[in-house]
């Protein structure tokens, strides 16, 4: 099977089986999208919702968060993972958004990059859900099934997988894409065990193909 044709069958079967795919994270506007990006970085989307509503209700815009103090950000988001450094990075991300942009986020890759907290992946995630561009976003989840299946050729660090996949996928159904291959890798396409009885793609899959099944 060619590149391509991997390609074809496999967003072919997204399109049929997955046409609503979208974030599991629970958001009302750019801001609360933002800082729970910034918040799921090594964190499941389940334990962000579950501490998002008390954050936001404290602090609803860019401004109120910005005057918080780092300790008190902490509260609120302590049982998160790495809570220190990501308290510190939603105080400065406020701060910048409110300085800098007056409290509006960005649809700017290059600005989205220049917020504390803000790397490549979180900008990307913000253009495609937030401003419904044609972005790429590559976490573990993507950047695992991406090379597992066989869409790229084990490609060593994110940015070369975003770059594969943007060179090989519609720009049109980019975005949705990076849904489709994210919700694979957490339920079905995991880390260890991968479920591949239960994957509707087993049969277009380089490492199932690999393993003889």
């Amino acid at each position: 099977m060619t590149a391509k044709e991997r390609y074809n069958h496999v967003l072919e079967w997204f399109i049929q089986n997955a046409p609503d795919a979208q974030s599991e994270l629970n958001f009302s506007n750019h801001y609360e999208l933002l800082v729970a990006v910034v918040l799921s970085a090594q964190c499941t989307d389940k334990r962000v919702n579950m501490v998002t509503p008390a954050l936001f209700e404290r602090y609803p815009d860019a401004q109120s968060l910005s005057q918080a103090s780092v300790s008190d950000i902490l509260h609120y988001i302590q049982s998160i993972s790495y809570p220190n450094n990501k308290a510190q990075h939603l105080h400065d991300m406020a701060v910048m958004l409110t300085e800098k942009f007056q409290g509006i986020v960005p649809d700017s890759l290059e600005q989205l990059q220049q917020l504390p907290g803000v790397g490549r992946k979180t900008a990307n995630v913000i253009m495609a859900v937030a401003f419904n561009q044609p972005a790429m976003p590559v976490d573990t989840h993507v950047f695992r099934v991406s090379n597992r299946i066989g869409l790229t050729n084990q490609a060593k660090t994110p940015f070369d997988v975003e770059k594969v996949l943007v060179k090989n996928i519609p720009s049109e159904i980019l975005s949705k894409a990076h849904h489709w291959l994210l919700l694979h890798g957490r339920y079905i396409c995991t880390a260890r065990n991968p479920k591949c009885d239960n994957c509707g793609i087993a049969q277009f899959c380089k490492y199932n193909t690999k393993k003889g099944r």
